[in-house]
């Protein structure tokens, strides 16, 4: 029986190999890209890149272990949630004041170190921010939000705007 119970489970281990999430990494950028719409220092872009985009962007870098399965299907689930959150490369398509918002919570998220998850930097230990980037972050996200407000007579944001 239990013979029967490990092959079962070894066939279906090997069916689902052949099941593949959709790769999240589009060749060309985005023209609602925020570095098409709004200035974002290069060492801004870099920290980004290297600390947020595989989950924030359209552009996700695959590790090896991303053919294998079910270890694909989970790595997907968080990317799609990283980019229903916040997608980098589509900032521009988002109404002022949900870009306000975002980028409210990105400063909020980088001073109590929710960003980048501990899952993500277990793997991606490069990623961990240091004090010098989550100040970068910090700085031009204030910065950026103010101008969006300014730009679009929106209120401050505050805890009690703290919805999308």
């Amino acid at each position: 029986m239990l013979r029967k119970i490990l092959l079962v489970l070894f066939a279906i281990l090997i069916v689902i190999q052949f099941i593949r999430p959709e790769k999240n990494n589009s060749t060309t950028a985005s023209l609602n890209d925020i570095t098409k719409h709004y200035a974002v220092p290069d060492e801004v872009v870099n920290i980004l890149k290297q600390s947020c985009y595989d989950c924030h962007s359209n552009h996700t870098v695959y590790p090896w272990y991303f053919s294998i399965q079910p270890v694909a299907w989970w790595m997907q689930n968080h990317v799609d949630d990283g980019k229903r959150e916040i997608n980098f490369s589509e900032f521009n398509s988002y109404p002022p004041k949900r870009q306000s918002h975002k980028l409210h919570s990105i400063v909020e998220q980088i001073k109590r170190d929710e960003m980048p998850l501990d899952s993500y930097l277990w793997i991606h230990k490069y990623a961990k921010l240091n004090e010098d980037q989550k100040k970068a972050i910090i700085n031009w996200a204030d910065s950026l939000q103010q101008v969006i407000i300014r730009k679009n007579n929106l209120p401050a944001e505050t805890e009690e705007h703290h919805r999308d």
